[in-house]
């Protein structure tokens, strides 16, 4: 490491697909700019994984280096209004700099569940609604302050689930007077909207913040966690963007997206910062169908690029995402490493470059990626576990991929429930062969499909996918929702 400790910047897109960069799309029938020139003067990983297929436990891996499913969230997402889902004595990636004298800062969205200040009448309500009973003047526990983070500001959940208000550190920074709603791939959910807050800004808002951050940290190591709310819904590209792409207003907004990433690096230039910070970016899962898939298709552009499925799917364009890494201090330009590496890596690549040992019960499912920046090893892993927003889970190991349900246990074809009665309980791809998972050949190799299921059996049980002590899984125990595991299996 160098003697000066590097600056971190992590972007993380919400909903971004691994065609949706021009680096990684010869076909793509627009040019990202911005994050072409982090490929050129960085390092593209082509076989980069969220740890899930959907946002919440994505994001849990990403600061924690543990699957989510370890968490007491074993499936779905949680919404504006949720409880925390990372426990509090779980050291974060915030938590790991901050001891090391760092200024940490999270701007943007959140997502992970917080403790607002409720009224006796509040409950949770399905489907992300909009919830009586919150406090806006009160204080808030467990927002990101409450993880490492000594300053916060952005929104508690995505951008198209309410209440729509910004939240500084652990206050709200107003009180909401109005409800709003939208449709379309405009979709945001009716819900309280604080004065002057307007979705369409959002994402400008919350880059400008970054950059005041930037500024005012110029003079100390500093780490920026940065979560975009785009190109989620709602999909709303700013008017210099709209028409742009020659797709649709998805394609705008990732070119909106690209912009933001521009932005970034003309703040770290103009302090002259660029040379000893780590900026990352990446994205929390693949592309929604609320991007229209059949509309980009008549516009020749396919948001998963070569890879079955979309966002939710336990398929590879369910979880298979971009991942750039920019440090010209360390890493050389124009680079393209196709190591299987996973989004909760970041924990342990971090400790390594600082010289931290984890313990036993920090980053169990984390490994460094440095020695792949140094081009000192070609592999680091040996396999990646995912997660559908089922809940069901995928071994990913060399060329093989065994998962763990029948059909894509997200939102592609076939849905759970409506998958052939006739087909295997299990898949098993050769992604060496057939990188679009479309011939199940679990018949013809049983014994690798038991040897990755025995795998995955002992990641479960032991709490950990690394080496280490054997840890607790959080919550109820996972084989309480997972049919596949056994009696004989808990004696593994």
């Amino acid at each position: 490491m160098n003697e000066q400790k590097p600056n971190i910047i992590y972007i993380l897109a919400d909903d971004m697909g691994y065609g949706d960069v021009s680096a990684y799309n010869p076909d793509c029938p627009f040019c990202t700019p911005h994050l072409d020139n982090m490929c050129a003067e960085g390092i593209r990983f082509t076989d980069a994984h969220a740890a899930s297929a959907v946002c919440t436990p994505s994001r849990y891996s990403v600061l924690t280096g543990r699957y989510s499913w370890r968490s007491v969230l074993k499936s779905y997402v949680v919404g504006g209004y949720s409880a925390p889902i990372i426990e509090k004595n779980r050291t974060t990636v915030a938590d790991l700099l901050k001891a090391q004298g760092y200024k940490t800062c999270m701007i943007g969205k959140w997502h992970l569940g917080m403790d607002f200040p409720k009224t006796p009448e509040f409950f949770e309500r399905e489907d992300f609604a909009a919830c009586d009973g919150i406090d806006y003047c009160g204080t808030i526990k467990q927002s990101p302050t409450a993880y490492g983070f000594e300053y916060f500001f952005g929104i508690s959940g995505s951008l198209d689930m309410p209440p729509y208000v910004y939240i500084e550190n652990d206050r709200f920074t107003a009180i909401p007077d109005t409800v709003t709603q939208s449709g379309g791939k405009k979709f945001w959910r009716r819900g309280p909207t604080a004065p002057g807050f307007v979705h369409e800004n959002v994402l400008d808002e919350l880059t400008d913040k970054v950059c005041e951050k930037i500024r005012e940290y110029k003079d100390s190591p500093f780490f920026i966690y940065f979560p975009l709310p785009a190109p989620h819904t709602p999909i709303l590209p700013a008017k210099q963007f709209q028409g742009k792409s020659g797709t649709n207003e998805y394609g705008d907004f990732v070119l909106h997206c690209d912009d933001v990433v521009g932005r970034v690096q003309a703040q770290l230039k103009k302090y002259d910062l660029s040379e000893n910070t780590i900026l990352i970016f990446t994205s929390d899962n693949g592309c929604s169908p609320m991007a229209d898939y059949e509309e980009l298709a008549q516009k020749g552009h396919n948001p998963s690029y070569v890879f079955r499925g979309t966002k939710a799917d336990i398929y590879e364009g369910g979880h298979r995402v971009p991942c750039i890494v920019r440090w010209p201090a360390c890493i050389r330009g124009n680079r393209i490493s196709d190591a299987l590496v996973c989004l909760s890596d970041l924990m342990a690549t971090i400790a390594d470059i600082l010289g931290i040992t984890l313990k036993d019960n920090e980053g169990e499912d984390s490994v460094s990626n440095y020695a792949l920046w140094k081009e000192e090893r070609a592999e680091v892993r040996t396999d990646t576990v995912h997660q559908s927003i089922d809940g069901s889970l995928s071994l990913r190991q060399g060329r093989w991929k065994l998962e763990m349900c029948p059909g894509s246990g997200g939102w592609s074809y076939p849905q759970p429930g409506k998958e052939d009665k006739t087909s295997p309980r299990f898949q098993l791809y050769d992604l060496q062969n057939d990188i679009g998972e479309k011939i199940n050949i679990i018949k013809e190799h049983p014994d690798i499909a038991a040897e990755l299921r025995k795998r995955l059996i002992a990641y479960i049980l032991n709490g950990r996918s690394t080496p280490g002590k054997k840890q607790k899984n959080n919550g109820r125990h996972i084989w309480d929702a997972i049919t596949w595991i056994d009696e004989s299996d808990l004696n593994l």
